[in-house]
């Protein structure tokens, strides 16, 4: 680009597109067609465009325990590989201290572009808690297991040489595609630290990095939320104390809950497209 001529038109906005993976041109940012949308938790783990409607209290619940932390991965890293960012989620789901939403299959592409924003409404039997939500892409349990065969068709004859094929398969695969950690104490601001009062629920609002992905046809959306994300992020005592100074005594065992009712209708809101896609750059 910085050799083409001084009039050359940039977009506002060249971003890629995940799910889809290609490179789209929009003339603002979030795009002026991306409409906010919450994705509403609800009871027996589903996930939906649609509020919860019931008034009887509603929540789910788990046991964070600083000594078990949820890893961010599923084997021991010595460093942080970038791969962390994409990886399989299915390890954490099937633990008892993660909590799983899930829609059902989407019969269309859903594109979010834009920021991403859990609104939660919870409670801890401790005096601080994380939460640490991750959005995720759920690929079908019948997804082509060759890289060739997930190709479209005009490109099978052009197999790609410049990465190793995966060593994994893809069916059923659980994509991080955005997560981000919430310090409970923080809730008020950041220049207001407040310990929470046991069992009391609280309201707490902050924004994950934007995305620009596609949720194919076929796949699924989830919804993670978890206590901790060792070493990711550090661990919280689930005390309110100054954390660097923590004594092994503050770290304690703590009852999570996340409610889904109509006067707390936990979720989060992302920045839905009214028609999937953008202007494609031309290969």
């Amino acid at each position: 680009m910085l050799k083409q001529p001084d009039n050359q038109k940039l977009p506002k906005a060249y971003v890629f597109e995940t799910g889809t993976n290609v490179w789209r041109r929009y003339s603002a940012w979030p795009p002026k067609n991306a409409e906010p949308r919450t994705l509403y938790l609800h009871a027996d783990g589903g996930l939906s465009f649609d509020p919860p409607a019931g008034d009887a209290p509603s929540f789910d619940e788990y046991v964070s325990d600083p000594a078990k932390p949820v890893p961010f991965v599923n084997y021991t890293a010595q460093s942080v590989p970038q791969e962390y960012m994409v990886s399989d989620q299915r390890f954490a789901a099937s633990r008892p201290d993660v909590l799983v939403y899930e829609t059902p299959v989407l019969e269309q592409d859903v594109t979010v572009a834009g920021p991403v924003s859990p609104r939660l409404f919870v409670s801890t039997s401790g005096t601080d808690s994380d939460w640490d939500v991750k959005l995720i892409d759920v690929y079908p349990n019948d997804y082509p297991d060759s890289a060739l065969e997930a190709q479209r068709p005009e490109d099978r004859n052009k197999p790609r040489t410049d990465v190793p094929p995966p060593s994994f398969t893809m069916a059923g695969y659980q994509q991080l595609v955005r997560g981000e950690p919430f310090r409970g104490k923080f809730r008020h601001g950041f220049d207001k630290p407040e310990p929470f009062t046991p069992s009391k629920v609280e309201e707490g609002n902050f924004t994950i990095q934007d995305i620009n992905h596609t949720f194919r046809r076929g796949h699924r959306i989830m919804v993670q939320i978890q206590s901790s994300w060792f070493p990711l992020t550090d661990r919280n005592p689930q005390t309110f104390v100054n954390i660097p100074d923590a004594k092994p005594s503050d770290f304690v065992k703590a009852t999570e809950r996340v409610y889904h009712t109509k006067t707390q209708p936990s979720g989060i809101v992302v920045q839905v497209l009214a028609s999937p896609g953008g202007a494609e750059e031309p290969r």
